[in-house]
C-alpha cells in the first residue's frame, strides 16, 4: 500500500487498504496522506472522519491537503478542530510550520499573528525549525522588523535560519543589510551563495549578481540549476553577451545542457543580448521543452522586432500540445499589436475567452493595448469596462490607446479618472498624456502636466518627457520656445527630440533654428540620416537646391544612407510589404493599374500635388510619379482591391507620412467611401469622407 501511494496509485492503494481487516493507525495515516498529497479531497475528508484515532501525522495531512489545494477557509477550520477535538500533544512543527505557510500565502497577517501566539503558548519557541518558519512567514509578509526581532533573539542559529533571513533581507529590498550578514557568516553552503545571486538578479543589481557568483566560484561551490538561471538573468539584464556566452561553456561542461529550466534561461539570455541566433540554436537543442521554454522565445522574437516570428512561434507551440500561460497569450497579443494585426489579434482575443486565460489582468492588458494599436477604440473601451480589476497597466493602456488616436479630451479625461481612483500614473503615463496635449495644441495644459509629473507624483523626467515638450512647443509654432526650453534641459536632448523640433522647423519653415536642430543632431548623430533630409525638405521646399545638392554630397562622402520606407497590411494572416516605387510584389500589375485610375478620380476632385515633399532635383512630372508611388499608397491600393468593402483598411508605416500622401489619402477615403487607418511612426490617422482624425495636424 506504501509503495503504490508513492507512485500516486490510489486506485490500488485503496484497494489493498480495504482489504486490511484491522487497519493500523500506520495504515489509515498512509492512505490519508496519499489522497492528500493527490488533492483529492473527497475521498481524504471520508478516511479522516472514518478513523478511530487521530494524531498527529494524520491531523497535519488533513490540513496539509486543504492548504496544498489553496482553500484557506478550510484549512483554517480543520486546524481550530484538531485544537478543540484533541489534546495538544497532536500539535507539532509540521502543524505550524504548514499554518506559517498558510499565512504568508494568503497575505493574513492576522492568522499569522495567532499561530505565533499559540507556538508561544505551547512551548514551541524554542525549535529553531519553528523560528525559521515564523522568520520567513514575516519577511514574507512585508514585516521585516518582526523577523529581524526573532532572528536577534535566538541564541542558537543554524545555517537554515541565516539562508532564511538572508532571503527575508532581499525580498523586502534591504539589499546592504543582506549583504553584512552573509558575509558576516561563519559557516555558508550553497542555497547561501545561490539566495544572494538571486536577490541581486530579480532586484537588478545584476552586476553585482555575477559579482557574486565570481565569488561563489572561488570558494569551490558548484552552480546548479537555480544559480544558473539567476546569473543568466543578470547577464540578460546587462547585455553581457560575452559572459553569457562563458557561462554557456561552462554549463555544456558540468552537463546541465539538458536542464530545461537552464536551456530556458539561456535562451532568454541571448534573446535579451538580441543575439537571436545563438537563442534559437539553444532552443532547437532543448530536448524537452516546458510552457517556460516556449515563452522564452516568443517573448524573445517580439522583444527583437521579430512580430511575425513571435506569432509563429505561438503557433507551433500549440501545434506540439503546449498550452500557453497568460504571459505566452499577453506577450503574443503584443506582437500583434506592434504589427497592427487586428485580425490575429481578434484570434488570440477568442483564445483568451475559451481557455479561461481572458481572466488574467495580463491579458486583459495586453488586449487593450491591441485594439488601442489597431485604432479600434470602442473594442478597447469595451473590454477595459468589462475588467473586474483595473490596475496602472489597464488604465495606461487606455490613456495610451486614445492619446495614439490623437483624442486629446478623451485622453485628458481617462488620465483624471485615473487619478480619481486612486491609482499612480507611471513615466508611460505621462508620455501619453504629453502627447495628446502636444497633438492638440494644448500647450499650457501640457505645461501644468509637466509640472504635476516632477512636484506631485515624484517622476523624474527622461528624454521621453523632454522630447514630448519639445514637441508641444514646436507643433504649436512656439519655435523660440522650444529652443529656450532646450537650453535649460539638466541634458542635451536626444536624436529623438532633435529630429521633433527638426520636423516642426520643416513645416512651419523656420529655416534658422532648423539649422541650429540639425547640426546638434549630426553633432551628436553624425551618420544620422534624419538631419540631412528633414534640412534639405526645408531648402527644398524654398526651392533652394543648391543647399539641397550640398547636403546630398555630404551625405554621399560620409556614407550616410535615408532610412527607406516601408508600408505593410495584413490580409489573410499574411504580411505584404511595399517600399516606394516597388517592383518586387506580384500583385504590381494590378496595383499600379488600379492606382493610376484612382490618380484621375483625385485630379477630379481638385487634387493637386504637393511637390515639395520631393527632394530630388527632377521635372515635375516625375516628382508626381514619385509621390503617387509612396509606399503607404501602395499598400492602401492593395487593400481597395483585396479586402472587403465592410473592413476598414489598415496600413502601417515606419516613418512619418508626408504631408502629400495625407492629403492624397483623405480623397482616397472620400472618392471610395472607405475607412483608411494608417498607423505612421508619430501618430494614428483615420481617414473617412475626405477627412483625418488628426485633424491636419501632427
Amino acid at each position: 500500500m506504501s509503495a503504490y501511494a508513492t507512485l500516486r496509485n490510489l486506485f490500488y492503494a485503496r484497494k489493498v487498504f480495504d482489504q486490511i481487516p484491522e487497519p493500523n493507525a500506520f495504515s489509515w495515516n498512509i492512505i490519508l496522506s496519499a489522497y492528500s498529497k493527490s488533492g483529492r479531497l473527497r475521498e481524504m475528508q471520508e478516511i479522516f472522519h472514518r478513523m478511530p484515532c487521530r494524531d498527529g501525522i494524520s491531523w497535519n495531512s488533513f490540513i496539509s491537503g486543504f492548504v496544498n489545494c489553496g482553500f484557506f477557509r478550510e484549512a483554517v477550520n480543520a486546524y481550530k478542530f484538531m485544537l478543540e477535538d484533541g489534546p495538544p500533544n497532536n500539535l507539532n512543527r509540521i502543524t505550524f510550520s504548514t499554518m506559517l505557510t498558510l499565512s504568508s500565502s494568503k497575505g493574513c497577517v492576522v492568522l499569522g499573528r495567532q499561530i505565533h501566539g499559540q507556538i508561544v503558548k505551547f512551548g514551541f519557541s524554542a525549535y529553531l525549525f519553528v523560528i525559521n518558519s515564523l522568520v520567513d512567514m514575516y519577511s514574507k509578509l512585508g514585516l521585516i522588523y518582526d523577523a529581524i526581532s526573532l532572528f536577534d533573539e535566538m541564541l542558537e542559529k543554524n545555517l537554515v535560519m541565516y539562508n532564511t533571513m538572508v532571503a527575508g533581507l532581499l525580498r523586502c529590498g534591504m539589499f546592504e543589510d543582506a549583504d553584512n550578514l552573509f558575509r558576516s557568516m561563519l559557516e555558508k553552503d550553497s542555497i547561501s551563495w545561490t539566495t544572494m545571486v538571486a536577490g541581486f538578479a530579480q532586484n537588478q543589481f545584476h552586476t553585482e549578481a555575477l559579482d557574486m557568483v565570481r565569488g561563489m566560484r572561488l570558494e569551490g561551490f558548484t552552480l546548479d540549476q537555480f544559480t544558473f538561471g539567476s546569473v543568466l538573468t543578470a547577464c540578460g539584464g546587462l547585455l553581457a553577451l560575452k559572459e553569457g556566452k562563458q557561462l554557456h561553456a561552462y554549463i555544456i561542461r558540468t552537463d546541465y545542457q539538458e536542464n530545461v529550466f537552464v536551456g530556458s534561461s539561456l535562451v532568454d539570455m541571448y534573446c535579451k543580448c538580441q543575439s537571436i541566433k545563438y537563442a534559437e540554436m539553444v532552443f532547437n537543442k532543448m530536448t524537452h521543452k516546458n510552457v517556460v521554454s516556449w515563452t522564452a522565445m516568443v517573448v524573445g522574437y517580439g522583444q527583437n522586432g521579430l512580430c511575425e516570428e513571435a506569432i509563429k512561434m505561438f503557433r507551433d507551440m500549440q501545434k506540439n500540445g503546449i498550452e500557453p500561460d497568460d504571459f505566452t497569450l499577453g506577450s503574443v497579443i503584443s506582437s500583434s499589436a506592434n504589427l497592427a494585426s487586428l485580425e490575429e489579434g481578434a484570434q488570440f482575443h477568442g483564445h483568451a475567452l475559451v481557455s479561461g486565460l481572458i481572466s488574467f489582468i495580463t491579458v486583459s492588458n495586453a488586449l487593450i493595448t491591441l485594439y488601442g494599436k489597431c485604432g479600434s477604440l470602442e473594442d478597447s473601451h469595451k473590454l477595459f469596462n468589462e475588467m473586474r480589476i483595473k490596475d496602472e497597466v489597464s488604465w495606461t493602456a487606455l490613456v495610451c490607446g486614445y492619446s495614439q488616436f490623437g483624442k486629446a479630451n478623451d485622453t485628458i479625461t481617462f488620465f483624471e479618472n485615473m487619478l480619481a481612483h486612486g491609482l499612480k500614473p507611471d513615466a508611460v503615463t505621462f508620455v501619453a498624456v504629453l502627447s495628446a496635449c502636444s497633438r492638440a495644441g494644448l500647450v499650457e495644459k501640457g505645461q501644468l502636466y509637466f509640472e504635476s509629473m516632477v512636484r506631485e507624483h515624484c517622476i523624474q523626467p527622461i528624454s521621453d518627457h523632454y522630447t514630448c515638450m519639445i514637441d508641444l512647443f514646436s507643433r504649436a509654432g512656439r519655435l523660440e520656445e522650444a529652443k529656450e526650453f532646450i537650453k535649460e534641459m539638466p541634458f542635451i536632448p536626444d536624436a529623438i527630440g532633435w529630429v521633433t523640433l527638426l520636423s516642426s522647423c520643416r513645416f512651419h519653415a523656420n529655416t534658422e533654428i532648423g539649422k541650429w536642430a540639425a547640426d546638434s543632431l549630426l553633432e551628436l548623430e553624425p551618420h544620422n540620416s534624419a538631419g540631412y533630409v528633414l534640412l534639405s525638405s526645408i531648402y527644398a521646399a524654398r526651392e533652394e537646391w543648391d543647399h539641397v545638392a550640398h547636403l546630398r554630397r555630404e551625405m554621399r562622402d560620409k556614407g550616410v544612407k535615408k532610412e527607406p520606407g516601408y508600408s505593410w497590411i495584413k490580409f489573410r494572416n499574411k504580411l505584404y510589404i511595399f517600399s516606394a516605387d516597388d517592383q518586387s510584389s506580384p500583385y504590381l500589375d494590378h496595383i499600379y493599374t488600379e492606382l493610376a485610375k484612382l490618380n484621375l478620380r483625385m485630379i477630379e476632385e481638385g487634387y493637386t500635388p504637393d511637390l515639395s515633399s520631393v527632394l530630388h532635383e527632377v521635372g515635375d512630372s516625375e516628382k508626381i510619379r514619385l509621390l503617387s508611388h509612396h509606399s503607404e499608397r501602395l499598400a492602401i491600393v492593395f487593400g481597395l482591391i483585396f479586402l472587403p468593402l465592410c473592413i476598414p483598411i489598415r496600413v502601417v508605416k515606419n516613418l512619418r507620412v508626408c504631408g502629400d500622401c495625407h492629403n492624397a489619402t483623405k480623397l482616397i477615403s472620400k472618392i471610395t467611401q472607405r475607412e483608411i487607418l494608417v498607423r505612421d511612426a508619430v501618430r494614428f490617422h483615420f481617414f473617412k469622407d475626405g477627412t483625418c482624425s488628426c485633424g491636419d495636424f501632427w
